[in-house]
């Protein structure tokens, strides 16, 4: 046998080292893989963690495509960038005494995941209760619309959505970003449905069990012991689909609703003919959604981790 701290029969030290402590220099990133893990797999979906270089490289993007559109315009007129200095308010909130522009995409957002929410919260209840026909009603419903094209959606509900309601005492008109909101809320409806009924069936049985056995009501167990818990596991997919419907909103841009992409266009159009303002008035866009929705995302792994449960 060999004694210890000499080699093996490869000629190896490290043979002699406690396989622990060998280990142990590994923990660190085995953590961040695991918690990485954890919130995709709560999530569903790969998340990009952006690193400085890829901010350098996006800047150098931007560069670029600014540099190129200043080389290509005529000279009598105003340059790329002027013009979208000119423009950038009307984008952003659109006239003076309106709200449009990229403001409404975010009122969009707003209201669609209010509604979807708590109208999800409600849906996600029923499926998970003891009736049946309501159980499978509104599993029906939840992929229906879950798996639905949001823009099918948005134009069944531009369409078929009355402009006004008349109650007989008073009638309520219903703009087209109201619509908008409705046809956003459906599909965010369906799939906060899933993450509630998700989070509900992820907690053990015995947390069931043991409310039972202190003479609980279900609704007692549910609403005091069963949702607090999965309110932590909720927060990061909820988080991440309003990224998602903030990132969609730009879809209603196609039934006319004016928000920032319809007054991207608008503010081209009043430019004249000049194609080399269209990479820099997009990229643009693409910038001011970037940094509204990845600060966002990058909270909710805050919270993710902040929430995790140590076991």
């Amino acid at each position: 046998m060999a004694a210890p701290g000499t080699r093996d029969a490869s000629g190896d030290r490290t043979a002699a080292i406690p396989e622990k402590k060998r280990m142990d220099v590994l923990l660190p990133i085995a953590r961040r893989q695991q918690s990485q893990a954890m919130i995709e797999r709560l999530e569903g979906t790969f998340r990009l963690n952006l690193q400085p270089h890829h901010a350098i490289w996006m800047l150098l993007l931007f560069v670029l495509t600014v540099g190129t559109a200043q080389a290509q315009a005529p000279k009598e007129l105003i340059s790329p960038i002027e013009a979208l200095i000119k423009w950038m308010p009307f984008i952003l909130w659109g006239q003076e005494g309106t709200l449009n522009g990229f403001a409404l995409n975010l009122m969009i957002s707003f209201f669609a995941m209010l509604f979807g929410t708590v109208a999800g919260v409600t849906l996600g209840l029923m499926q998970i209760s003891l009736l049946l026909p309501v159980r499978k009603g509104s599993w029906l419903v939840t992929q229906f619309f879950r798996n639905s094209p949001w823009l099918v959606l948005l134009f069944t509900i531009m369409l078929l959505f009355p402009f006004e309601i008349d109650l007989g005492f008073a009638i309520i008109p219903v703009p087209d970003w109201m619509k908008a909101v409705i046809g956003f809320a459906l599909p965010v409806m369906a799939n906060i449905s899933e993450v509630v009924r998700g989070a509900v069936r992820s907690l053990p049985t015995g947390q069931w069990e043991s409310a039972e056995s202190l003479a609980f009501s279900r609704r007692q167990t549910l609403w005091m012991i069963i949702l607090p818990q999965c309110f932590k596991r909720m927060i990061p997919p909820w988080i991440n689909w309003y990224c998602i419907l903030a990132m969609a909103t730009p879809l209603a841009s196609i039934m006319g609703v004016e928000e920032s992409v319809s007054y991207t266009a608008q503010a081209m159009n009043a430019e004249g003919d000049r194609p080399e303002l269209l990479p820099v008035f997009y990229l643009f866009l693409l910038v001011i959604f970037f940094v509204y929705t990845y600060p966002i995302a990058r909270w909710s792994i805050r919270l993710e981790k902040k929430f995790t449960i140590k076991t």
